[in-house]
């Protein structure tokens, strides 16, 4: 077989294997009537924006016979996403992303939620958190924004984040601590808001996840100056013209000892089956083996941990213990 023979060879049979990768597969269960994507989040966040990219790509490549519909409810810190999702028992039409409110809000509400009573799918990734402040700021450290906070009285600088008492106010008490100086924290409905109050100047700095600022990172209005996370960003493709996620340091490395990662994961209500779980299960595996996913993590620059299955739940329960740490730590426990 001559080379150019054996290529064409290759190549068919490479774009059969992916074609049958992707294909919809005979299952025990599938969907029966449109399926609702819930979003206990605002429109313009992390989870606003992922609902929606999934909902795009299983259009696309038709893994699903029957449509995705993305809902937004984000009444209460999400509560109202968790409730819905909570009191639809049974029912394998409808599926939540979550993200750290999944532990949070029950939390520091109070509101009768419990993940347990929902089924764990999949986890997706976990996400990054940055600190963001203005381009305009003379601020090119972590360290120099320190300086500048604990220079200033207490709550002189404006740390914007989404919602109260969730992942952002929870890494904002963490910085104060570490600094030794109070901010004032102004929250917001969804990551998307918080990026156009910095490119407004209205707050001085977020915690925004990677793919809520990207656009405006690009376009010269904001400026990352470290990662909450143990290590750095593995992405060295540059997002602007100098830098890629991979050129940001670390917190740590920086002098700000503060570590925290989120969860992109996927949940169905209670008593569901078997066989429904492992549609999603395998539906989500489809997406993360697409050309798509690969460039739309690399842009939100996530931490692409997955997992299912029992192993994907005993991470949940481990996962809301830190918080319930976390949240004691900061005095957001809802009084009893």
């Amino acid at each position: 077989m001559n080379r150019l023979v054996f290529r064409r060879a290759v190549a068919l049979a490479a774009s059969f294997t992916l074609g049958a990768a992707l294909s919809p597969a005979a299952f025990a269960w599938e969907p029966t009537k449109p399926v609702t994507f819930v979003v206990p989040a605002g429109t313009g966040g992390g989870a606003d924006q992922m609902a929606r990219f999934l909902q795009g790509v299983i259009a696309k490549h038709n893994l699903m016979k029957q449509p995705m519909v993305v809902v937004n409810e984000s009444g209460g810190a999400g509560a109202e996403g968790f409730l819905d999702v909570q009191g639809a028992k049974g029912d394998p039409n409808k599926i939540i992303i979550t993200l750290s409110n999944l532990f949070t809000t029950p939390m520091a509400t109070g509101v009768p939620f419990s993940w347990k009573n929902l089924t764990p799918v999949s986890m997706l990734a976990l996400d990054e958190f940055v600190l963001w402040v203005n381009a305009d700021t003379p601020y090119k450290t972590a360290g120099d924004y320190m300086a500048a906070i604990k220079a200033a009285p207490d709550g002189h600088f404006k740390m914007g984040g989404t919602g109260s008492k969730q992942e952002d106010q929870i890494i904002t008490v963490a910085l104060e601590k570490a600094v030794g100086k109070k901010l004032t924290y102004i929250p917001y409905k969804g990551g998307g808001t918080v990026a156009v109050q910095l490119v407004g100047k209205h707050i001085d700095s977020s915690v925004n996840n990677p793919i809520e600022a990207i656009a405006h990172w690009r376009a010269g209005a904001l400026r990352p100056l470290c990662v909450f996370d143990s290590k750095k960003m593995p992405y060295p493709n540059k997002v602007t013209a100098t830098m890629s996620w991979e050129d940001i340091p670390t917190c740590k490395s920086q002098g700000l000892d503060v570590e925290y990662t989120m969860l992109r994961g996927i949940f169905m209500p209670g008593g569901v089956k078997p066989d429904e779980v492992a549609f999603y299960v395998d539906l989500f595996k489809k997406v993360q083996a697409l050309p798509e996913w690969k460039k739309f993590s690399e842009d939100a620059a996530f931490n692409q941990t997955t997992m299912s299955g029992k192993e994907f739940t005993d991470w949940v329960a481990k996962a809301e213990q830190v918080h319930h740490d976390l949240m004691k730590s900061a005095g957001f426990l809802a009084t009893k």
